[in-house]
């Protein structure tokens, strides 16, 4: 079965174009949806993916109508096909009902992977030159060596409340357990 999955962002758009375009490729049902791609809870969609059976397929007008971004297209046509179920866009002549739309698809998710290896890479190239020039990352620490001794000879006194000494320092009381220790009697 052939089933047909349109989606607009906002209101005042029309599906009108899409199911059109679905109705002509042969879709027995269409799904419709009103939300923003970005949004990662689409109800429709989620119906659509539990009405799939093995030999439908998945028709799209166009591939951003079903993914939020190349990754989650690429992980959503992988269900699909783990599923057994064909996908199909009509504007980008992607068919992976058959070998050279399989071949397009995939070359589309090497492509994606590529660039995610290189912005991996380059991110960690960055990390290491800035350590190089004596910048570390990450946030900053909530004790220093003089406030944790604070904390400690605070943490003595059996006069002072935990409460009130990590108001006093301004830290969590994880944070106050975590770098403190209780005297051993």
């Amino acid at each position: 079965m052939r089933i047909g999955y349109a989606r607009v962002s906002t209101d005042d758009q029309s599906l009108a174009l899409q199911q059109d375009a679905l109705g002509r490729a042969g879709c027995e049902r269409i799904y419709r949806e009103k939300a923003s791609g970005a949004r990662p809870e689409r109800p429709e969609l989620a119906r659509l993916l539990e009405a799939l059976r093995p030999g439908d397929t998945l028709v799209v007008w166009r591939l951003d109508r079903l993914g939020r971004s190349l990754k989650h297209l690429i992980e959503t046509v992988e269900r699909l096909d783990a599923l057994g179920v064909g996908f199909q866009s009509l504007t980008e002549t992607i068919d992976t009902t058959t070998g050279g739309g399989k071949l397009v698809f995939h070359l589309f998710a090497a492509l994606a992977e590529f660039e995610r290896t290189l912005i991996r890479e380059r991110t960690r190239a960055g990390l290491d030159a800035a350590r190089a020039r004596g910048r570390q990352g990450g946030r900053p620490r909530a004790l220093d060596e003089s406030k944790r001794r604070m904390a400690q000879a605070l943490r003595d006194d059996p006069k002072q409340s935990i409460n009130a000494i990590c108001r006093t320092l301004g830290i969590s009381r994880t944070t106050f357990y975590r770098h403190t220790q209780a005297q051993k009697s």
